[in-house]
């Protein structure tokens, strides 16, 4: 038994031993490393700072911090790094305990007061100026430096005394000193933001809730702000990102999952409306633009959008009469959106309609006259229309520009038949039938020669005599096929429709 108590004994005396060799390796790590190891810290840090290389010189004031935690140096200079990358919040606590720990400390103060002032914390800022010239009255920057904080302050109450008369473009003005001096106040943008909303200029709105989103801990209202306003201009996909960063904030966020959901939803009709307009499904296309206008009928820009594209399907489907009077409709909306007026100018050529295409294409081209397509597009309606008023083969043969090989056909037939001369019995009616027989038959030629009408749909007549390599003779119209079978005295050619 004596012995079983010995042996118990033991057990402990081990567990213990080997309890403070754990406590003792603990500690070490607590307590933090040798003066040797602290030196070697600060001194990696400072070359790697030199070199800039913040990131590994931080982790090296890091340690240095950990391992000894009454150096108000070590604060300092990691205060330094921070302010180096531009974290100006994370520099702000090292300073102060900078200060703590050594209360006569002026370049800790200076500093501080330096980042106070560019938040705009005028009072805090004053007290840390005053301070290094209660020490060191003749000290050159705290003078400047207390002389820009009384002068932020009087501009603060300027601008917040414009803002409270309504006075927004004042306020502006005045805003813009402020920020001036203090950059990183979050307050200053968005008061100057909401000047912007009220003026109309959302873009200008944006521009200020961007970085201030980032000058605060915990900015939802601005995310969403700043989401609200991209979905106003149409920029949906911005929209989603920024009500996103509302929602990593706090997911449970009731208006912004509100808005989350709407933006989620619209944003996912417009990307697909576009993929379907790629693949060219038209009319699907169409009906996925109509659910957008439903979804969102209250900001004019999805309206605007959807119809410009509706006109656009229209057109790529033939549906000429429809697509004017979108595109009419959508133009009366942008007056001066030069793809709307591009799509009602070929909707207008699909009707042969061509002086209108043409004065479309010339407006478009007064509001953008460096557009290529534009450009060429009046090259091309102007071809057309003046082709139109020598031969239109579409109107010889009473048949649509978007007609296929077979109703061209049906058309030449019927109207071959009508018009043969052995169907005329005098001969001016048969010099008459003649001419029309040759026009229809030249029609059929270029309309069913998917070459000769490709160069037609561009403007050029493949069969005018000006428009043959080496050409420019001629006067009057040839049988396309070389000869004239009505020519010479009783010749009589038995017509085949084929």
């Amino acid at each position: 038994m004596e012995s079983g108590r010995r042996r118990g004994l033991s057990s402990v005396l081990s567990s213990l031993s080997l309890l403070c060799v754990v406590l003792d390796l603990q500690l070490d790590g607590v307590l933090g490393a040798t003066p040797v190891e602290i030196e070697h810290h600060l001194e990696m840090g400072r070359k790697l700072l030199a070199a800039g290389q913040l990131a590994e010189a931080l982790s090296h004031y890091h340690s240095a911090v950990e391992g000894d935690s009454k150096n108000y140096l070590t604060y300092y200079k990691r205060a330094a790094v921070f302010l180096a990358m531009g974290k100006s919040k994370s520099a702000l606590p090292d300073l102060t305990q900078a200060i703590q720990l050594k209360p006569d400390f002026l370049a800790a103060r200076l500093q501080r007061g330096n980042i106070l002032l560019k938040q705009g914390s005028t009072q805090e800022a004053r007290e840390d100026f005053q301070a290094v010239l209660k020490r060191s009255p003749d000290h050159e920057e705290a003078h400047d430096q207390l002389h820009k904080t009384e002068e932020l302050e009087v501009l603060q109450e300027e601008a917040h005394k414009a803002h409270h008369r309504g006075d927004y473009i004042t306020t502006v003005q005045v805003l813009e000193k402020v920020i001036e001096l203090s950059p990183w106040d979050p307050e200053s943008r968005e008061l100057r933001a909401e000047c912007y909303i009220r003026l109309g200029d959302p873009r200008k709105a944006i521009m200020d809730l961007t970085p201030a989103t980032r000058l605060r801990a915990d900015n939802r209202a601005g995310f969403l702000k700043l989401s609200q306003l991209h979905y106003s201009l149409g920029e949906h996909h911005d929209s989603l990102n920024q009500v996103r960063e509302c929602l990593k904030l706090d997911q449970d966020d009731k208006e912004c999952f509100a808005h989350y959901k709407q933006v989620k939803k619209l944003s996912k009709q417009l990307d697909s409306a576009e993929e379907l307009i790629s693949e060219q499904r038209y009319q699907e296309a169409i009906e996925k633009y109509e659910s957008v206008m439903r979804t969102e009928p209250n900001v004019a820009f999805y309206t605007n959008k959807a119809k410009e594209r509706i006109c656009f399907c229209l057109v790529k489907m033939k549906s000429a009469e429809e697509a004017v009077d979108i595109c009419s409709e959508a133009h009366q909306r942008e007056p001066q959106n030069i793809y709307i007026l591009r799509d009602r100018a070929e909707a207008y050529i699909l009707l042969q309609e061509y002086e209108k295409a043409v004065e479309d294409y010339q407006e478009a081209r007064e509001f953008d006259q460096e557009n290529q397509e534009i450009r060429e597009g009046l090259d091309r309606a102007q071809k057309l229309l003046k082709q139109s008023r020598k031969r239109d083969y579409y109107k010889i043969l009473g048949v649509s520009r978007s007609a296929n090989k077979q109703e061209i056909i049906k058309a030449y037939r019927k109207l071959a038949q009508q018009w043969h001369p052995d169907n005329f019995q005098s001969e001016a009616d048969k010099k008459e039938a003649e001419k029309k027989f040759i026009d229809i038959a030249s029609a059929k030629e270029v309309l069913t020669d998917p070459e000769m009408r490709q160069k037609f749909d561009a403007g050029e007549d493949p069969l005018d005599p000006e428009n043959q390599q080496g050409g420019g003779g001629g006067g009057g119209r040839e049988w396309p096929f070389g000869f004239n079978p009505f020519e010479g005295g009783n010749f009589h050619f038995k017509f085949h429709y084929n």
